[in-house]
């Protein structure tokens, strides 16, 4: 699918515009022209760690961002979901990327160094499809259901030219060759998604519950979304997941949903998430969908991620706060999605959606 270029100069003019208005992400650009915009009073340092997968739209965020707020540095650091939200525990992020929002269980526990209480901000900014990706000599397309994924990745379907792969794909040479599994080696939001599509659509064959970490021994591990796409393209014979976004070079699969296969596309991934719940008992500013891959309708992509930005309600330091509010704001607004629609293929999130986060970022206190 090709996402319309939009003009760098644009977010960043959105940049400074919430950055000292403060206004709301989705008034951006409506009021009265003006020959350019004001200058910045922002300043300071915030640090980030968290999910692999926001690697390139958090690039083009940041370069934004600190262009029009020159005396700001956003330092994000790509360590993947599970290690970001344990430094948020810990304390040493001032914000964090994660392919999960908390689990009521770490809400309940609560105990964030990062904050001042334990009331958290957790806002889907990032929508991306998970692809099914795989390097096969001369293949580049591959039609799959869910049970055949799910019997590849848990070990049961073990060569390219099996008879369940073969009677999806007429015409395709497959191969009498082995197949491998790439998973992720560290705790990842991603492979929580995946793990979480197999135990949906397969459940007699995933018979493991979903989860950030991978439940078998067997296959290559790769140390986050670089070390799976790396091992993939690699190795001959290979199929694993990963966000989209980094696996433009690879085959990739078409997944059966309602009797038709969905090649991903933000567009379908977007279509998932539109149509799934944000869980029940949540504060108006802890947004968390309840996706279900196995009630996908028709024409929408069932391995989707949503990926979070987690703050806090309060900080210990206001500047701290302000720069975190500004940083959201920024990446919840439209010139923020079209920034990383450009740079990683993402689904930009609806204006109904922009509201929600809106309020749930207004709650940040920065005074």
């Amino acid at each position: 699918m090709k996402i319309s270029r939009i003009a760098r100069i644009g977010a960043i003019g959105a940049v400074a515009a919430l950055a000292l208005a403060g206004c709301a992400a989705n008034e951006g650009g409506t009021g009265g022209s003006t020959d350019a915009p004001a200058e910045s009073t922002l300043s300071g340092t915030i640090e980030a760690t968290g999910a692999s997968s926001q690697e390139a739209a958090q690039q083009s965020w940041v370069a934004a961002f600190q262009t029009a707020n020159p005396d700001t540095t956003v330092n994000y650091t790509a360590t993947g979901s599970g290690t970001g939200r344990e430094n948020f525990i810990a304390g040493s992020s001032n914000f964090i990327g994660s392919d999960r929002a908390f689990n009521a269980d770490e809400l309940a526990a609560g105990g964030f160094g990062s904050c001042a209480s334990d009331e958290i901000v957790e806002i889907p900014v990032y929508i991306s499809p998970v692809a099914v990706a795989f390097n096969l000599d001369g293949v580049d397309e591959l039609n799959l259901d869910g049970e055949t994924i799910a019997k590849i990745f848990a070990g049961t379907i073990t060569k390219w030219n099996d008879d369940a792969i073969a009677s999806q794909n007429e015409g395709v040479d497959l191969p009498d060759q082995a197949i491998v599994t790439v998973h992720r080696s560290d705790p990842s939001g991603t492979q929580e998604t995946f793990t979480k599509y197999l135990s949906a659509v397969a459940p007699d064959v995933w018979t493991y519950e979903p989860s950030d970490e991978w439940p078998l021994q067997t296959g290559e591990a790769g140390d986050g979304t670089s070390g799976v796409v790396d091992a993939i393209t690699n190795g001959s014979g290979y199929i694993g997941f990963a966000d989209a976004s980094r696996t433009s070079e690879l085959g990739q699969v078409a997944v059966e949903v309602e009797g038709e296969y969905v090649p991903y596309s933000a567009d379908a991934a977007a279509a998932l998430v539109e149509a799934s719940p944000l869980e029940e008992g949540r504060s108006d500013h802890d947004l968390a969908f309840a996706v279900d891959p196995a009630a996908a309708p028709a024409g929408s992509y069932p391995i989707a991620l949503v990926s979070y930005l987690i703050g806090c309600v309060e900080y210990d330091d206001a500047e701290t706060a302000g720069l975190v509010k500004a940083y959201f704001q920024y990446v919840a607004s439209a010139e923020g999605q079209d920034a990383a629609a450009e740079a990683a293929g993402s689904a930009p999130i609806s204006d109904s959606l922009r509201d929600q986060i809106s309020t749930a970022i207004d709650a940040i206190v920065t005074e």
